[in-house]
């Protein structure tokens, strides 16, 4: 990588994690479970820990070593080692390592992309929250099952491309994963057995909403201040414009003021496009 390359992941991931410290508590960025909650900022801790507590019911009986792929920041496995499991956490960047390793120092830490890491198996329990969408359908499964004891079981929490996704060219759409149909027929190609799934689109899609509308308090402070400069600091203003329109495409721009400007990242939409899974899958016997 080009060490002068501005690094927008990691700035962004370094944002979102510190302002989920500053709300919550807790370095989570993933979805919460809102069922009889307020859809509010406030609520947010609440239905990430009731997001987790499902997730945790799906574990097979302990102690297990357990795998988690994309751990995050290490919060997940934090207290899957609480609960007296051993956990390994592979994950991409060196800023996610960093967080892992405070946050879960009792854990062994991975700093690799799934399809790369040399990990040693094996082990009771693969586990992607909200990762498994990022790894290439042919290989995150299957890597899994040369790591996995000969019972052992993957868990799935994430999104994937509903079946009637309607990709937009002009506005980005929310969500994310695999095409569902096409998931569904790679997995009956393999050596697994559903134990349980579960749809909790509806469940975790009110994030969604709170995601907007925090963009759009963002979003509505920088145009107070953009419309202050162009009436006290007119030449400041033009500058700072010049700045963002040389750093960013003008495909960049308008996705950034849909996020910050606008309201067509939904629940609603979330829904109509995605569907939410959590899937339980255990080793065939051979």
């Amino acid at each position: 990588m080009d060490s002068k390359k501005f690094d927008s992941r990691s700035v962004g991931l370094d944002i979102g994690l510190s302002f989920s410290r500053w709300l919550t508590g807790r370095e989570n960025l993933h979805y919460g479970i809102w069922d009889g909650l307020d859809i509010c900022a406030g609520n947010v801790g609440a239905a990430q820990e009731a997001y987790t507590a499902k997730l945790f019911d799906l574990l097979p009986e302990g102690p297990l070593r357990i795998l988690d792929i994309g751990g995050g920041a290490g919060e997940t496995g934090k207290k899957l080692i609480a609960l007296g499991h051993s956990v390994e956490i592979v994950v991409p960047s060196a800023y996610l390592a960093e967080r892992c390793r405070v946050n879960a120092p009792e854990a062994i830490v991975h700093e690799a992309m799934f399809e790369d890491a040399h990990l040693t198996g094996l082990f009771d329990l693969c586990l992607f929250s909200e990762s498994y969408q990022y790894i290439p359908l042919d290989q995150g499964i299957p890597k899994c099952l040369g790591l996995l004891k000969p019972d052992g079981h993957i868990l799935i929490a994430d999104c994937f491309r509903s079946e009637s996704f309607a990709p937009d060219k002009v506005q980005a759409t929310v969500g994310g994963g695999h095409p569902i149909a096409k998931f569904h027929a790679f997995l009956e190609s393999q050596p697994l057995d559903l134990i349980s799934s579960e749809d909790i689109t509806t469940s975790v899609a009110p994030s969604i909403d709170v995601e907007q509308g925090l963009f759009n308090v963002v979003g509505y402070g920088m145009g107070r201040v953009d419309a202050q400069l162009a009436v006290q600091r007119p030449k400041t203003r033009s500058l700072v414009h010049w700045v963002i329109r040389r750093v960013l495409s003008p495909r960049k721009r308008a996705r950034l003021d849909q996020r910050l400007n606008q309201q067509t990242r939904t629940a609603a939409h979330f829904t109509a496009n995605n569907i939410y899974l959590l899937l339980k899958l255990q080793k065939r016997a051979s």
